[in-house]
């Protein structure tokens, strides 16, 4: 028996695809599973600290930590049309972005990254948790923020404005999907386990389709007060069939991501 620490958000995506990995749902191959849920920016932290066997990450954070952990070929959340959103209060000429107070959900999230390319001058930044963004534009600590996640299927109910879809820029500018997180291994640990946790995972992904009702308790306890046509639509967007295998495009997805940065200066 294998004994594993794992790490992943308490995001409806990422339930749905854990649930039936770490509720004995399938067969584990002799590995035994202790997980614990973190906002993916503490889950980004951590991995740099080595603190998890396996976890969920940004790719952004992916991009340093190459070295350290290998992504496995299924989890990932990428896509198209599901990118991060740049909103405010009000309406603002995005020439003016630039010199506008930001709220960021995180220094190693993609939506960071994404922002970074499309805003490179921007500097006022305040690294706040996901789910406080909306509130600090409302009060008046930031003029706008990324919101990532659930928040995009709610901001305008609050009254707030989209400013750009970055996902959009992305794709534009890459063509490619957007590669927002993944799921990541020790390296140390090895390839015959990274290759066995890969088929593991992805028969918790397969169990999910298959049992969405039975799934669907799981995510409600951990979402956050958060409607459950806001749930569904949430792992409706990022649990898709880049979920089940990166395949040659979403590896080049992720390749696109870390080129592009480098030739911007943003990643050495």
């Amino acid at each position: 028996m294998s004994f594993l620490t794992l790490a992943f958000s308490p995001c409806p995506n990422d339930t749905f695809i854990f649930y039936a990995l770490v509720h004995g749902k399938v067969d584990t191959e002799g590995v035994s599973i202790d997980y614990r849920m973190e906002d993916v920016e503490t889950l980004n932290k951590k991995a740099f600290h080595g603190e998890t066997d396996m976890t969920k990450i940004s790719f952004h954070a992916f991009l340093y930590l190459t070295e350290q952990y290998t992504l496995l070929d299924c989890g990932s959340a990428l896509g198209f049309g599901n990118g991060p959103l740049l909103i405010a209060s009000r309406e603002f000429p995005l020439s003016d972005v630039e010199n506008l107070r930001i709220a960021v959900p995180g220094e190693f999230t993609t939506a960071h990254l994404l922002f970074r390319l499309a805003f490179p001058g921007a500097g006022i930044k305040k690294f706040i948790l996901f789910s406080n963004i909306e509130e600090a534009i409302l009060s008046g600590q930031a003029d706008a923020g990324i919101i990532i996640h659930e928040n995009r299927f709610t901001y305008s109910q609050k009254g707030l404005k989209k400013l750009i879809d970055l996902g959009e820029y992305w794709e534009k500018l890459s063509g490619s999907p957007i590669p927002l997180g993944g799921i990541v291994l020790r390296k140390s640990l090895g390839k015959e386990m990274a290759d066995k946790m890969n088929r593991v995972l992805l028969r918790s992904i397969r169990y999910a389709f298959d049992h969405p009702d039975e799934t669907m308790d799981f995510v409600k306890e951990n979402a956050r007060e958060m409607e459950e046509d806001v749930m569904r639509k949430h792992i409706g967007l990022y649990v898709n069939d880049f979920s089940l295998s990166l395949g040659p495009e979403g590896r080049n997805a992720i390749d696109q991501l870390l080129r592009i940065s480098k030739e911007k200066g943003i990643i050495e």
